[in-house]
């Protein structure tokens, strides 16, 4: 695997992926073949995490070599993260708990040693330890591994789902706030409250190719409990009128402005705006802080060739502006929490046309979301 930070480098995967591997996909998905034999998914999350390229272009390519029948789980997968998204903006206590419950847990585990190993890959579990390496090293995992990472460190090694949720965002460049807190619940059992995920030998031996042994887990664990239930808050959108005469700031979850809604407005000037780690609740690793800062580099050339008025600045000189802005949506996550944190009131959302098209579907389930994926491609794709 080799996440090249550029939008150059991800169109070209696209394009790989859809025209060699996009029809075995269904079949072979679910096989975790190792960070060398990746052919068989696409590895585009970390570029759509960071908006490098988006879910409209994925689908859109995708459609253009199979017919949406064929196409149809492929499809699933990539407008999962949107759905999460949603989820989260419906319910954005969520979010808030989370840092809450991490930050008073990890006083309380900062000297366990089972938690101690299980950073380390030190435990008794072979393929754990693997997977700790790899996600260390290359800043990737595989979806079926990572909900067999999540089994195994929730039930077996009985840590809390909030710290490995911590550990994900630390070290994945595809980390973002709603799939990975919400993917963390769902393997627990408390984001649909009694089901839960326990990784069972049997499947890791077969969606691996028999590549470990010593796989003793604990596979009859029940659900973690958690009495909170969270009110859903309907999103409200405003459509902005945008002025000539105001500038934007764009996070990094949007990295790919020249291909947004909002390409062809003209703001006055667009700020590119990195979070360090000094701003964050959950540091960042160096591989993922230097994937984003190429990224950023990556986008600021782009849009300099189009003659573009562009600075760089960090988060917290966002303070510093003292009129009137546009802001690309963040998301709720880091970037959102600083704005709110400091109170920020003059900055105006600017939301993507599919976020506000789909996030009216995120009201309850998956299951349900999907059933409105073929009237999502036909208004909002």
């Amino acid at each position: 695997m080799d996440f090249k930070p550029s939008r150059e480098f991800a169109v070209q995967q696209l394009n790989f992926f859809i025209e060699k591997n996009l029809a075995e996909y269904s079949r072979l998905r679910n096989f975790d073949f190792g960070p060398d034999k990746r052919s068989n998914v696409s590895c585009l999350s970390p570029y759509v995490t960071h908006g490098v390229i988006n879910e409209i272009e994925i689908i859109n390519k995708s459609l253009k070599k199979f017919s949406f029948i064929k196409n149809e789980k492929f499809i699933q997968e990539v407008l999962w993260r949107v759905y999460w998204k949603g989820w989260m903006e419906l319910r954005s206590k969520v979010w808030v708990d989370f840092l809450k419950d991490l930050k008073d847990i990890k006083l309380n585990f900062k000297n366990n040693e089972n938690y101690l190993n299980a950073l380390e890959g030190k435990t008794n579990i072979e393929c754990f330890n693997f997977w700790v390496e790899e996600i260390k090293n290359y800043n990737y995992l595989h979806n079926h591994a990572r909900m067999w990472f999540a089994s195994i460190w929730i039930f077996t090694l009985e840590l809390p789902w909030q710290l490995g949720a911590e550990f994900f965002l630390k070290h994945l460049l595809d980390g973002d706030s709603a799939s990975n807190t919400l993917g963390w619940r769902w393997v627990a059992g408390i984001q649909t409250k009694g089901k839960h995920y326990t990784a069972q030998e049997w499947n890791i031996k077969k969606f691996t190719n028999n590549r470990f042994d010593k796989i003793n887990l604990k596979e009859n664990s029940f659900p973690k409990n958690d009495e909170r239930s969270y009110q859903m808050n309907p999103k409200e959108f405003e459509d902005s009128q945008i002025t000539e005469n105001k500038s934007l700031l764009v996070f990094d979850n949007c990295l790919s402005f020249e291909n947004s809604d909002f390409k062809n407005s003209n703001f006055n000037k667009i700020y590119l705006v990195s979070n360090q780690n000094e701003t964050r609740e959950i540091s960042l690793s160096e591989n993922v802080l230097n994937f984003k800062k190429n990224l950023f580099d990556d986008q600021e050339r782009r849009l300099k060739e189009k003659n573009l008025n562009i600075e760089r600045i960090n988060i917290n000189q966002i303070k510093n502006i003292k009129e009137n802005i546009y802001a690309l949506y963040p998301s709720i996550g880091e970037n959102l929490d600083y704005i709110n944190s400091n109170n920020l009131k003059n900055i105006e959302y600017l939301y993507r046309k599919l976020d506000k098209f789909c996030w009216k579907f995120c009201n309850k389930g998956f299951f349900n979301f999907k059933k409105f994926i073929p009237k999502i491609i036909s208004e909002a794709i």
